[in-house]
């Protein structure tokens, strides 16, 4: 494979080739002293296939994506002192495969050289996709947020499983709240306007990460930024989620519309979410009919009742007589753990782990979710750690 290294500084330049060369003998590795902004001319036909840049920063970044939209085969490692999340985020929606700092050592360039010859060099095995698990409001105020949220934290504990929760209540999505504190760098709207771009590592730089295990997209910060997305936008970022994560949860809120039906259609399981009282079950009653008329299968729709509590007025019995005998699962009322653990930001399994609703929830991730083989993980994932 050949390789050319470019930094404006020759000795840096020198070093650099020095590491890339250590790294596998049989690499041709050729190299130019340059600054970013004359990219072109430093390549100068060379056809490399993976580009080494260095002493990269913003403006140097764009030098470098319209370097790699005129050649999207050529692969390119940036080495910079700039290591913010928006740099990083940046940095991936130009093509840039990773970024390493500027002070790095032999063996983590000789991992990420070897991390780029090995994708190109080997066929990658066909993946197992990532089951994706849909949660839907009956009715606004069901907890259709909180449940979605806190069941891809559940997830996220077992064994070392990947978790993507996708806010796809586009105009007043908060499943973020529900898990962290974070302010999220992007979201769903960024990674629309980039969709040409969309790999791994723009996803995942677009991505608040909760745990080792659980990544969350969160919903656009402004109203009019939902109006950007579209169903194709949909299917691509789910398809790509479910390359990179075991379970892909997505928070649909209670919106009916082209891009909730994409991914309405695309989910493995749906979760109507309501409450025990009559606008609840009415509504859900024109959900089951819509859910026919799209021909969905009996199995994919699992009724979640949130804040039962026996004795009401509606029985559980008279709801699945509604549903036409349909299974009702249940999470029992529980306002004031709930309620603090909305409030403050933490998960219910991590505020209270013996409480009957995690236990419902845990419960949940059990039936519909068995075992699988732990999938890949990026780079980006060590970057940014357990924030």
């Amino acid at each position: 494979m050949k390789i050319k290294v470019v930094s404006p500084n020759a000795e840096r330049t020198e070093q650099l080739v020095k590491m890339v060369r250590a790294s596998d003998t049989n690499l041709d590795v050729l190299s130019a002293t340059s600054p970013m902004s004359t990219l072109s001319a430093a390549i100068n036909g060379s056809r490399p296939s993976l580009l080494v840049l260095d002493g990269v920063d913003g403006p140097g970044l764009d030098d470098i994506g319209r370097y790699t939209l005129k050649h999207p085969e050529v692969e390119a490692i940036v080495i910079s002192s700039e290591q913010s999340p928006a740099f990083l985020l940046k940095a991936m929606q130009t093509g840039v495969r990773e970024v390493l700092p500027s002070a790095l050592d032999a063996r983590t360039m000789e991992a990420a050289v070897q991390r780029v010859t090995r994708k190109r060099s080997q066929a990658a095995a066909p993946a197992e996709l990532g089951k994706v698990m849909a949660f839907m409001a009956c009715k606004g105020g069901s907890g259709a947020s909180f449940v979605a949220a806190n069941v891809a934290h559940a997830l996220s504990l077992r064994d070392g499983r990947t978790v993507a929760l996708i806010d796809l209540d586009l105009q007043f999505g908060d499943s973020l709240l529900m898990l962290s504190d974070q302010a999220p760098t992007s979201h769903v709207a960024d990674v629309a306007s980039h969709i040409s771009r969309l790999d791994s590592q723009l996803l995942r730089a677009a991505m608040v990460q909760i745990s080792g295990t659980l990544s969350v997209l969160a919903s656009p910060d402004e109203l009019t930024q939902a109006l950007e997305v579209q169903p194709e936008h949909v299917e691509a970022i789910i398809k790509q989620a479910q390359q990179m994560f075991d379970y892909v949860v997505i928070d649909l809120g209670r919106s009916i519309n082209a891009v909730s039906l994409r991914a309405l259609d695309m989910a493995t399981h749906v979760f109507p979410v309501l409450q025990m009282n009559l606008p609840n079950v009415r509504d859900a009653k024109r959900l089951q009919a819509l859910f026919k008329s799209l021909d969905y299968a009996p199995q994919k729709i699992h009724w979640l009742v949130n804040r039962y509590q026996k004795g009401g007025d509606i029985t559980l019995d008279s709801l699945q007589q509604t549903l036409g005998g349909a299974q009702v699962a249940t999470i029992p009322n529980h306002f004031n753990a709930v309620s603090a653990s909305v409030n403050q930001g933490v998960p219910i399994g991590k505020m209270a782990r013996n409480n009957p609703v995690t236990r419902a929830l845990l419960n949940l991730c059990s039936t519909v979710s068995p075992m699988q083989q732990v999938k890949k993980d990026s780079w980006l994932n060590t970057m940014f750690g357990n924030a």
